[in-house]
């Protein structure tokens, strides 16, 4: 009996505050409740976007106005693109048995599986893989006008969190290594703070002390520290007026007059999630439908705020509150992907991954009077990746692709010769590539113009202004803009 009740106040302690073992902070969780918080993040994560998707860019100059929400999926889930990405990465990685899916293939499964119902950044660094280029190089700032500013850092990340639980530093990992393949600057800081939150979600459900520890992941240059201060402050001023809160955020980062720059940049997105978890205040319904009525790209910030609170809910919390919840995951979008996928299914390729993670990270598997225990040590949360400014970028792409943009310019595969003349335009490169070998050069960009797609996309499906830096210089090396806008997919 005495060992029984030990067991129980243990388990307590260790899910509450965490254990401390020969100075290490360390995390308990039953196999149950580790279930528990995974399967309650990805269905959270699925009912914000899903339930989110007829609120999706509709509230721009006003806040919504969704009363009375009620979480359902009565015809299931079905794959989008703020999941669908993730699922990809995520039967790989299970296949594979590979946390870190290197960039060659990363880019494979991206050209053998990911070819439609993709936008933005993404849509963006599609295209340049089909010249050759990898992750992350993808989503560089300087050779993908949308990656300084979408939102793909945070509505790309939040499964790799549930990877992690009590890891923030390995969940921040886990995610870069992904959504870096269309992002990178402020937005990769946004992947940091939210894999961050989601990982402490396992051991708190204090908001608070969740996003106090986000911070700690986010480079103190990173306009997302003062935005998150902001926010909070706003919130602590007007804690029962959302609407106010809206209003200063709208004034304060609208860059574009609410065209696609502010719709899905990550100042006014990134704040909105915080927002509705400050207001929402552990309320789960309410958190998702204040995200809703926030407005901009709000399926994104209500599945980022429903993955936090799924996990500090869970999973059998949420089945217990009568809403009516399908277990399926319908494939729509993903070629050469599980056709019968469904929610608990999905669920569970996290799991048996988070095993991995907590036992590769130094954690144990025990078994106690019939139980499984995973004990967990509790990682400080820090910055993973540095914010670095586009100058210092620039001159170490310059001294790290030069030599490759040479041999690619002289190279005799049309693909190369179209790879060394985009990044030697990106790079300003264009005059010495032209200088020292002219011939190669004219051919490069021949070859370049083959890929028809890639100048659709900057030209025909890139944002104003974020894109006409890069439009002039290739317009500038001799390349004319398509005439007329064509569908990137079908």
């Amino acid at each position: 009996m005495k060992k029984t009740w030990a067991r129980i106040v243990i388990i307590i302690c260790c899910t509450t505050i965490g254990l401390s073992v020969s100075g290490q902070n360390m995390l308990v969780l039953s196999a149950d409740d580790l279930r528990d918080k995974i399967r309650g993040g990805l269905l959270g994560q699925i009912l914000g976007n899903l339930n989110g998707i007829p609120h999706e860019m509709k509230y721009i100059d006003l806040p919504g106005a969704v009363e009375n929400y009620v979480p359902s999926l009565p015809e299931g889930a079905r794959t989008d693109d703020d999941t669908d990405f993730e699922w990809v990465y995520i039967v790989e990685m299970q296949e594979q048995n590979e946390i870190f899916l290197s960039a060659a293939e990363i880019a494979r499964l991206w050209r053998e599986r990911i070819n439609r119902r993709i936008w933005c950044s993404n849509q963006y660094a599609r295209q340049l893989m089909d010249i050759g280029l990898e992750p992350p190089l993808t989503g560089n700032v300087l050779l993908n006008p949308w990656a300084e500013f979408n939102i793909s850092g945070q509505f790309l990340c939040e499964t790799f969190g549930l990877l992690a639980p009590g890891m923030p530093q390995t969940a921040s990992r886990i995610g870069l290594n992904y959504t870096r393949v269309a992002i990178d600057g402020e937005p990769a800081q946004t992947t940091q703070l939210f894999n961050t939150m989601i990982a402490t979600a396992f051991r708190t459900s204090n908001i608070g002390e969740i996003l106090d520890a986000g911070l700690k992941a986010v480079d103190p240059n990173s306009s997302l520290v003062q935005i998150i201060d902001k926010v909070r402050s706003w919130h602590a001023a007007y804690p029962d007026d959302w609407q106010n809160t809206r209003q200063l955020l709208k004034d304060a980062y609208s860059q574009v007059g609410g065209e696609m720059r502010d719709r899905n940049g990550y100042e006014l997105n990134t704040a909105a999630t915080i927002a509705a978890l400050l207001y929402g205040n552990g309320d789960f319904a309410k958190t998702l439908q204040i995200a809703f009525n926030f407005g901009w790209d709000c399926d994104n910030t209500a599945a980022t705020a429903g993955t936090i609170l799924g996990v500090t809910k869970g999973y059998k919390w949420m089945l217990s509150q009568g809403w009516t919840i399908v277990d399926r995951y319908k494939n729509t979008t993903r070629d050469n992907m599980p056709m019968d996928e469904t929610i608990t299914s999905f669920a569970d390729r996290l799991i048996d991954l988070a095993e991995k993670v907590v036992m590769v990270n130094g954690g144990s598997r025990t078994w106690d009077e019939g139980s499984v225990l995973y004990t967990i040590p509790i990682e400080a949360p820090k910055v993973v990746l540095p914010f670095l400014d586009n100058i210092d970028l620039t001159i170490k792409m310059r001294n790290d692709l030069h030599q490759q943009i040479q041999q690619d310019v002289q190279s005799s595969d049309t693909q190369a010769q179209a790879r060394g003349a985009y990044l030697a335009i990106c790079l300003e490169l264009e005059n010495e590539m032209k200088t020292q070998t002219p011939g190669e050069w004219s051919q490069a960009l021949s070859s370049l113009r083959g890929f028809e797609q890639i100048t659709q996309v900057l030209f025909h499906h890139s944002p104003v202004p974020a894109a006409k830096a890069l439009q002039d210089k290739v317009i500038r090396a001799g390349i004319k803009p398509p005439l007329d806008k064509k569908p990137l997919w079908e």
